[in-house]
């Protein structure tokens, strides 16, 4: 999900919908708890995406493999998260790829290769 060319495919906006969809599926397919708690990470992580949105996608769908383990092996929620979830979501957002990152690595990657030496002196 996210590439730019998910913007000019319809077909794969339609599939990356379905897929969303299916996700949410399987998170509707969590127990109450686990389902309350990433319903809150779910928000907070929308909030600190960038551009559509798209860049904290993958992060959820992670976060619900990991939700899905922690079911599977009977564990609490907070088990997984730790009692400070704010923190727990701003790790899971420091180690996310975002497109503002990728679009920062593109521009100095295009300048330093088109200038070559030049942008050492």
């Amino acid at each position: 999900m996210g590439k730019l060319s998910h913007y000019i495919n319809p077909k794969q906006i339609i599939e990356d919908k379905r897929e969303y969809r299916r996700m949410m599926a399987r998170v509707d397919a969590l127990p109450e708890d686990y389902r309350f708690v990433y319903g809150k990470i779910q928000h907070y992580l929308w909030k600190h995406s960038s551009g559509d949105g798209l860049d904290t996608v993958e992060v959820q769908a992670g976060l619900l493999e990991l939700f899905e383990e922690g079911v599977a092996e009977g564990k609490d929620v907070l088990a997984i998260t730790g009692p400070d979830v704010a923190a727990f979501c701003d790790e899971l957002l420091a180690n996310a790829t975002t497109y503002t990152a990728k679009w920062r690595e593109d521009l100095n990657r295009d300048i330093a290769k088109k200038l070559g030496a030049k942008s050492a002196r």
